[in-house]
């Protein structure tokens, strides 16, 4: 019997696509699109933006569409990200995209995206070294709230729009009554 040997795309294969505003990522050399996000969807993500801008002044932020490389055949749009000015392993590359793991990765859920968000994105943050990760439902407005140690996330807790919670890598409390008002 003839054996079908299987292929996956590189990220450098993944990157001569070209630009494009359709949301598309490559997890494990398969490249996953997933329709536009609705409109709740992208206030949380503005917010979350927001309230970087105003606590952690000294990092790099972005919003998806932005490429995150983690690997060969791994390129990833984090809904919003942010690298520390004293972050070595995340930079921007002379391809004017990023490499290399984010200090803080914040997902929010829709029903397009929660499953692979929940488990192939927990688990290539987890493996590429994430600091901290946030699981963010509008719909519920729980956040999730995952720190790395010894290379393993441990839920530091889940919270609700009237909770706070301390980020171990930005350094401040969180207060989510301000994130979910919007």
């Amino acid at each position: 019997m003839a054996q079908v040997a299987e292929t996956q795309m590189t990220a450098a294969e993944y990157a001569r696509l070209g630009e494009t505003t359709q949301p598309m990522e490559l997890i494990h050399g398969e490249i996953v699109m997933s329709p536009a996000p609705i409109d709740e969807h992208q206030v949380l993500a503005i917010a979350f933006l927001d309230l970087l801008r105003d606590i952690a002044p000294g990092g790099k932020r972005r919003i998806a569409p932005c490429d995150v490389h983690l690997s060969k055949h791994d390129v990833v749009q984090p809904d919003v990200f942010w690298v520390s000015a004293q972050n070595t392993a995340c930079k921007l590359g002379a391809d004017k995209r990023w490499h290399g793991a984010p200090d803080l990765i914040i997902e929010i859920l829709s029903p397009a995206t929660a499953l692979r968000d929940r488990r192939e994105k927990f688990a290539l943050y987890e493996k590429h070294g994430v600091r901290e990760y946030w699981i963010a439902d509008p719909t519920t407005q729980l956040v999730e709230v995952y720190r790395l140690k010894d290379r393993r996330f441990q839920r530091a807790g889940v919270f609700g729009p009237n909770d706070s919670f301390e980020s171990a890598v930005l350094g401040v409390t969180i207060a989510l009554n301000t994130l979910f008002a919007v």
